[in-house]
Formats: structure tokens, C-alpha cells, sequence
């Protein structure tokens, strides 16, 4: 039997896996980028240099790696075990873009990331660099048929539900792989992936500079993450606002519910810098507002509302409805699905049949819904307010953060002289946790946000679980996360080793700290060396 408390132990065991493989994914995204620009001055300038720090880097997204496909084997299998009838009624439209993924982007990635740890004394280095670039292009390839997929949670368009077969089906590829949503999730996604990457390199170079060791070595490195850093947060930073405008497009509950906007305010709406979120009374019991703000974040113009949590669910109550109506003319379809009368009474309300869904909660005959279970629908299409409000903004004030810091970086590269500047060092060390914090957050305001919905609008998440025992999904749960943790202890042991050892870890004799038998030599003489 599918109880409430099933519901909440399966969406705890996926939140749980799916933010453990997010800390490993992002950096996989932003790294094989950074490998591409060192290898490519590598064999530019054919210093040994450049292929030193390819090569240790490398090491270092190696490790990373393993553990992201480790930790993302375990969520496909999750939509079979866990949630079986969400598989069954848009396993054909969500399963396209994950089986691309599969047979193609993560093949190639796969494939070329054997050829790039393996080729070094087997390929050219024209050839080992396009080894380099086509497992870049394979990792950030997997990412975009993953958020098309995800995207589509979001925002479910070319498909629709067919009363015969009583599952959703695809209509229009094309509509579900280019979507607004879609491509701008992607490059969002993949933006933030790029800064975690840039902070992680710069993060490690800043205390190699503190500690006066590789100084040559440290410096390049630092120099092209700052560079490639700079363009990256302000890639995310520009597609997060257009992530803004995409969501009051296609959910207006999540807006409603990130910005804590309870009432519908006259046009420009103004934004909610930081509020005393009162979920009880459904208010705000003071904030400190920009004028104008929301307004144009959220719908471009100086004249459009967006609509608040208040009215939001007035609306909804009126879909919920509909929707128990198409509900329960769908149960006639059921029993005679030749009914044209019926089937023309349905086409008028299916367009509102997920939120009928939302009364199965409460009810298993919907008709028989009272205005106490509409209104507790109602409700429920309502996200809690108070994570979604902080988590936005801790996000969004991470992310100026980094920019700052990538900003001054930069240009005290440009001026030569941030070897000379300690406390920016200092910070660059100090941030490396923040882009990690930043994608966690944002990842749990997407899909947080998406609730009560497993397809937002279509498929409520209490009707997409598999029907198992609670204790299995509890001891699933528990081995994942004993297991996982386990890893997670191996990847940071691992990380931490070799990021320590730093460039020396090679092996190539020309990188301090190689071995105690070794004669240091000097540092003009170990530039000099490997220049």
C-alpha cells in the first residue's frame, strides 16, 4: 500500500543520491575544459610544462570521475525500483533522451577518457589532444540529454496524455529537445559546472603560490583558471537571470514561492532582498524590497504581473476542479473507450487531469472530493516557502561572491602581481567550498520547487512511487548512504593526497618533493627546466 510515509522515504533516498553525484558532477563538467586549454598550449608552444599540468590535473578529474559514474548508475536504476509507475506513464518520452545519453555522449566520453589516461605515449600530440577534446565534448553531451530529461520534469511539452493507452506519450521531439527550458537549463548547469572547476584549480594553485612551491607551475595553472573562471560565473550569473524569466513563464508557483510573494503586486513587482517568512499566517512579516526588481527579472517588461501565492492557489483550486472531472470521465473511458460523447467531454478538461491526480491523496473516488480535500489540494500545490526563499538567495550571494573574487583576480593577473598579494590567495583558498555550496542549493530549488509534482502539472510525486515496503526503501536508503560515504571518504583521501603532492605526483623528477633522495635545485633552476 502507497503511504504517505512511502512517499517521503523515496523522495528522501533519491534527494540523498542525486546530491551526492551532484558534488561529483559539476566539477567533471568544468574540468575536461580546462584540460582542453592547457593541452592545446602544450602543443602550441610544445613546453613540457603545459603537458605537466594536463596531465596532473588530469589525475585529479580521474579520480573525480570514477566517482560520478559511481553515484549515477544507482539513480537509473531508482526510476525502475522506486518510482515504477512514473516509469510507466512517461517512460517513453523521459527514457529518449537518457537512452541518447547512454549510447551515445556517455560512450564516447567513456571511451575517450581511456584514450586520454592510456595515449600519452601512444598518440601524437595533435592526436591525444583531440582525445582530449572529444571527451569534453562526450562529458558536457552527456549533461545536456540528462537536463533535457530534467527539463522536461519542469516543463512537460511535445507530448500529451492518450486516454487509450492511459500514459503520457511523446508528440514532438524536436519541441522536447530544444525547449527554452531545456537549452537554458543546459547551459546554466553546465556554466556553474565550468566555475566549480576554475575555483577548484584556482583554489588548489592560490595555496601552492602561499606555500612558495611549483611557483611556475602554480602560476599558469591560476592564471587560466582565472581567466576561464571570469567567463564562467558570468555565463552562470547571466543564465540564472534568464532561468528567472523562464520560470515565471512556465511555473509561476516556484517564482511565487523563491521570492516568499504571497500577494499579487501592481506591475513592476518589487523583489524580496531578505523577509521574515511567517508560513503560517501565509505572510511576510517585514522584508527589505527593491522596487521594480521581480517585475523585470521575472517577466521582462514594466507592466506584466507576477501573480502571488494567494491567487496562485485560487487558480489551482479551479484546475483541481476540472481535473476531477477528467478523472472521473477518464474511469468511464476505462470502461468504454469508444464513448465519443465522453471523449469529447474529456478534451475540454484533460489539459487540467494532473491536478485531479492531486486529489488521490485524499480520496480514491475523486468525485467524491469535498471542498475540505479541494482546498487541501490546493494547498499542497504550494511548496514550503521558507527553504526555497534562503536556499535562492545563499545561492545567488555565493555566486557575487565568486564573481568578486574572480573579477580581482583577474585583473591582478592582468597587473602580474597577485603572487604579491597574499590575502587575495588567502580568499581563492578559503572559496573553494562556495561553488559546491552554490549548485547544491540551486539544484535543491529546482527540484524542491517542482513539488507537489513529479511532472510539473501533470504527475503528482504520491502516484509515482513504487508500491514496496517502507523498511526496504529504509535499508536501500541506509546502504546508500553508508556506501556512498564510504567513496566519498576514498575521493577525498585521494583528492587531498594528490593535491598535496601536487605536480610531483608525476614522477617527473622536475617538481619539488618528489622523493627524499632528491637534490632540490633551486627555484630559477627548476623553471628554467621545465620552460
Amino acid at each position: 500500500m502507497i503511504t504517505e510515509s512511502l512517499v517521503d522515504i523515496s523522495r528522501l533516498q533519491f534527494a540523498v543520491t542525486a546530491l551526492y553525484h551532484f558534488l561529483f558532477v559539476p566539477l567533471t563538467l568544468g574540468m575536461v575544459w580546462l584540460l582542453v586549454i592547457m593541452e592545446s598550449m602544450y602543443v602550441m608552444t610544445g613546453k613540457v610544462i603545459w603537458k605537466d599540468m594536463t596531465r596532473f590535473w588530469g589525475k585529479l578529474f580521474g579520480i573525480n570521475f570514477a566517482l560520478g559514474v559511481t553515484t549515477g548508475i544507482t539513480m537509473e536504476f531508482q526510476f525502475g525500483t522506486n518510482w515504477a509507475y512514473y516509469s510507466h506513464y512517461v517512460g517513453d518520452i523521459f527514457g529518449a533522451p537518457l537512452a541518447i545519453e547512454g549510447l551515445m555522449a556517455f560512450f564516447l566520453e567513456s571511451t575517450m577518457v581511456g584514450l586520454f589516461f592510456f595515449g600519452w605515449d601512444r598518440l601524437s600530440r595533435g592526436q591525444h589532444l583531440i582525445v582530449t577534446i572529444l571527451m569534453a565534448l562526450g562529458t558536457n553531451l552527456s549533461a545536456l540529454w540528462i537536463l533535457i530529461a530534467n527539463a522536461w520534469m519542469q516543463h512537460p511539452i511535445g507530448a500529451e496524455f492518450n486516454y487509450q493507452t492511459m500514459r503520457m506519450e511523446m508528440t514532438d521531439f524536436f519541441a522536447v529537445v530544444l525547449s527554452h527550458d531545456a537549452q537554458n537549463k543546459f547551459v546554466h548547469t553546465v556554466s556553474a559546472g565550468y566555475t566549480l572547476a576554475s575555483m577548484f584549480v584556482l583554489s588548489i594553485s592560490s595555496w601552492y603560490l602561499l606555500k612558495k612551491r611549483d611557483v611556475e607551475f602554480a602560476k599558469r595553472s591560476f592564471q587560466v583558471a582565472v581567466a576561464f573562471g571570469f567567463a564562467a560565473i558570468c555565463s552562470t550569473i547571466v543564465l540564472g537571470d534568464e532561468s528567472g524569466y523562464a520560470v515565471g513563464a512556465a511555473q509561476q508557483t516556484k517564482l511565487a514561492a523563491i521570492e516568499a510573494m504571497w500577494e499579487t503586486e501592481p506591475a513592476p513587482a518589487s523583489f524580496n532582498l531578505i523577509a521574515d517568512i511567517n508560513q503560517a499566517e501565509q505572510k511576510n512579516d517585514w522584508s527589505v524590497s527593491i522596487p521594480y526588481a521581480m517585475g523585470i527579472i521575472g517577466t521582462r517588461s514594466l507592466d506584466k504581473q507576477i501573480i502571488g501565492i494567494h491567487d496562485i492557489k485560487a487558480i489551482n483550486e479551479q484546475r483541481i476542479i476540472n481535473g476531477a472531472k477528467a478523472v472521473t470521465l477518464l474511469d468511464k473511458l476505462r470502461e468504454n473507450p469508444q464513448d465519443t460523447a465522453t471523449v469529447a467531454e474529456f478534451e475540454k478538461v484533460k489539459d487540467d487531469l494532473g491536478f485531479g491526480l492531486l486529489l488521490k491523496k485524499y480520496t480514491d473516488d475523486v468525485s467524491l472530493a469535498t471542498p475540505e480535500m479541494i482546498k487541501k489540494a490546493a494547498d499542497d500545490t504550494i511548496p514550503p516557502i521558507f527553504p526555497m526563499f534562503w536556499s535562492f538567495r545563499i545561492m545567488v550571494g555565493l555566486g557575487f561572491l565568486m564573481l568578486l573574487l574572480f573579477v580581482t583576480a583577474l585583473w591582478s593577473s592582468v597587473k602580474g602581481n597577485f603572487m604579491q598579494k597574499p590575502w587575495l590567495l588567502k580568499w581563492a583558498l578559503f572559496m573553494l567550498p562556495a561553488p559546491w555550496l552554490a549548485i547544491e542549493f540551486g539544484w535543491f530549488v529546482a527540484e524542491y520547487g517542482r513539488q507537489p509534482w513529479t511532472i510539473y502539472g501533470i504527475l503528482p510525486t504520491h502516484l509515482s512511487v513504487s508500491n514496496i515496503s517502507v523498511t526496504n526503501v529504509y535499508l536501500s536508503l541506509a546502504g546508500f548512504v553508508i556506501f556512498y560515504t564510504f567513496l566519498f571518504i576514498i575521493e577525498m583521501y585521494l583528492m587531498v593526497k594528490y593535491a598535496r603532492l601536487g605536480p610531483a605526483s608525476l614522477g617527473t623528477g622536475r617538481y619539488e618533493g618528489e622523493n627524499k633522495k632528491q637534490v632540490h635545485i633551486s627555484h630559477n633552476q627548476e623553471v628554467n627546466h621545465v620552460v
